[in-house]
């Protein structure tokens, strides 16, 4: 690693409770190892996770999974199914779940800022009769994760309430050049950014699940 003029380290669990403090009691108590009725309606309401994983070797990955609400399966209160979709055949989770179970989820509902957490065990399935639940647009998944639930709580909001998130007078997508001038600026990518354009343009929104 590089040495960082200044960087005072914490290199302990001890230096790092004396620093923030112990965790209050309610934070501890709200773990929960099975979904309730409430997790469940959030499960149905979002479309939007963060799944995070991580290699043998300690390498992490986080990667987004997005579908109409409800796209995870609850197929009991311990476990829940996420289908794989179209994308850019990376699957660096999916590589990670394999060497490594554990996974670490974040849902999210567009407009609110608490979130429900969800952490366990996975695993890689390729057929199973509820992947006919999880079809979409007419596209029948030919992956899933399954996730057995060890810890379930929801998370307050106060990341997003300091990011102001949700607050569209805060956003601005100009701030960045667009996708097509990233993808050739950074990506050694040999498409003209004429051509780069029209791939992210119109159409891309109508591959999403072909």
């Amino acid at each position: 690693m590089h040495n960082i003029d200044g960087l005072v380290e914490i290199t302990s669990e001890a230096e790092l409770a004396k620093l923030v403090g112990a965790p209050m009691p309610q934070s501890i108590a709200k773990e929960r190892r099975a979904l309730r009725d409430l997790d469940r309606e959030w499960l149905a309401a979002s479309p939007f996770c963060l799944i995070a994983t991580s290699g043998a070797d300690g390498s992490c990955d986080v990667s987004p999974k997005g579908d109409p609400p409800g796209f995870t399966l609850v197929l009991d209160d311990t476990t829940i199914a996420i289908p794989d979709r179209p994308g850019n055949r990376r699957v660096d989770g999916f590589r990670n779940v394999l060497a490594n179970p554990h996974v670490g989820l974040v849902y999210l509902i567009p407009g609110r800022g608490d979130t429900l957490r969800i952490n366990g065990r996975a695993r890689l399935v390729s057929d199973a009769p509820f992947f006919d639940r999880m079809v979409v647009r007419g596209h029948r998944p030919s992956l899933a994760l399954v996730v057995e639930i060890e810890q379930v709580f929801h998370h307050c909001a106060k990341a997003f309430l300091r990011s102001s998130l949700w607050k569209p007078e805060t956003w601005n997508p100009e701030v960045l050049p667009s996708r097509p001038r990233i993808a050739k600026a950074v990506e050694d990518r040999e498409e003209t950014l004429e051509e780069l354009e029209t791939y992210y343009g119109e159409q891309y929104a109508q591959r999403l699940y072909g």
